[in-house]
């Protein structure tokens, strides 16, 4: 029997089916019958309340329906398949359900229903499926934000939230939205990547490595920079792999990315939008004026891209050495700007002021990249200096990778690196050995 006959005895059992990209174009027609059984108001309520028990009324009410003779063509094997997409599009992530499950993928992106793209290894593809229409595609939206608390509606057509699996989910809906419902999901994996593996795909050289960790060993305060899926999250979350475990970490995210595994003292704060009316709003800043109450080691802010910025510098020269963030810049030098305009967000002060405190604060600077072959790298690291005389802080380069190099050079090493054996970071011939080594190369 053709898959044609196979619909329209399915459509003439249960009403119009249509097809899909996965080639199963009988269920709509089961998913339309067992709505007849249990009515969609009730099964929603029945996932709030016991989910488990929603999805055995589900089964039940498929195998009443391929007990029909209508059904009778349907082997086991193709009913067990149809069974798992429609409690996979009722409570799971329907046609993205393997997407998700996916490793390799790191992004999922659907611009409406008809176009589901997906990132792998820094580069972009099509993916071989789409949904049934816009409904099917809203639906997933907003099971995916019924139990997180958020709404997305005309009066709020745009949310971010995170899934209970870290995965960060970003939502447009029309008006704004001119092609139906867009959906974007950054995919986190549960395995932390380590400065070490960084070092074995390439995105940094053996040097960089040891610097990096002596760094974070000797409490300096590191910025990381880069555009958007540059690798920030990633080497921030490496860099945090290397601090000790005797120091308490507060880390402080607008929706919570980082992953701590194996450190036994981390308190973790995630910022809160504001609920359907209108309060309970908790902000990034908000976070990190308590973070200081919270006696922390080391403060880590996943993003500083607003008024943070300010308390953030401030916790800095306050005591917080070895803190950590990240920002959006293009470049090191883009990167003092960057901040000079955050802090100015919320505070009338010279510039001159500002960008001293950026010099005392922030200790290095290290810029991440993507390629146009989707590589990530660590391409430059930096430390700030200021100019009394021009009032202005100046970027000094340490560290610079050209694209398309295994290994960077070494401009010059801050002083601090000679005072690691003083205070049992490192040992001497470990550090005059990285000496010999690396700058003999600038």
């Amino acid at each position: 029997m053709s898959l044609y006959d196979r619909v329209q005895r399915a459509g003439n059992a249960g009403g119009a089916t249509s097809d899909r990209a996965t080639g199963t174009a009988l269920l709509p027609a089961l998913r339309k019958q067992v709505q007849h059984i249990v009515p969609v108001d009730e099964l929603a309520k029945l996932a709030r309340d016991n989910p488990e028990r929603a999805r055995n009324e589900v089964r039940s009410a498929c195998r009443r329906i391929f007990d029909a003779p209508q059904w009778a063509f349907v082997d086991a094997s193709e009913r067990e398949s149809l069974v798992a997409q429609l409690l996979d599009s009722l409570f799971g992530f329907g046609v993205l359900e393997d997407l998700l499950a996916d490793e390799s993928i790191t992004e999922i992106m659907a611009n409406g229903p008809h176009n589901v793209f997906i990132e792998r290894g820094g580069k972009l593809y099509p993916a071989d499926r789409h949904f049934v229409d816009e409904a099917e595609l809203r639906a997933l939206i907003d099971r995916i934000l019924g139990p997180l608390g958020r709404r997305i509606d005309e009066a709020s057509p745009m949310v971010n939230a995170r899934l209970p699996q870290g995965h960060r989910v970003n939502a447009v809906v029309p008006p704004i939205a001119m092609d139906g419902p867009y959906l974007t999901i950054r995919k986190f994996s549960e395995h932390v990547i380590t400065l070490e593996e960084m070092q074995q795909a390439g995105s940094i050289d053996e040097g960089l490595r040891r610097f990096l960790v002596w760094a974070v060993r000797a409490r300096k305060s590191i910025a990381v920079c880069g555009g958007t899926g540059s690798g920030k999250t990633t080497l921030l979350n490496a860099l945090s792999c290397v601090i000790p475990h005797g120091e308490r970490i507060v880390t402080i995210e607008d929706s919570a990315e980082l992953r701590f595994k194996t450190h036994p003292n981390v308190a973790r704060l995630e910022a809160r939008p504001q609920n359907a009316e209108g309060t309970g709003e908790v902000t990034i800043r908000d976070l990190v004026i308590n973070s200081l109450r919270m006696r922390p080691d080391r403060i880590i802010v996943g993003e500083c891209r607003g008024a943070e910025a300010l308390d953030m510098l401030t916790a800095m020269n306050t005591g917080h050495d070895g803190s950590l963030t990240t920002l959006h810049a293009n470049s090191p030098e883009e990167s003092i700007s960057r901040l000079t305009t955050m802090v100015r967000y919320v505070a009338d002060l010279p510039v001159d002021v500002i960008e001293a405190n950026i010099a005392s604060a922030i200790d290095l600077v290290v810029q991440t990249q993507r390629s146009l072959d989707g590589h990530r790298s660590v391409t430059d690291v930096v430390a700030f200096d200021f100019d009394r005389l021009k009032g202005r802080c100046l970027a000094r380069s340490l560290y610079a990778r050209d694209a398309g190099n295994d290994e960077g050079r070494w401009v010059e090493v801050p002083d601090w690196v000679d005072r690691l054996v003083n205070s049992g970071i490192a040992e001497e011939e470990e550090v005059a050995e990285w000496k010999r080594t690396y700058l003999s190369v600038a």
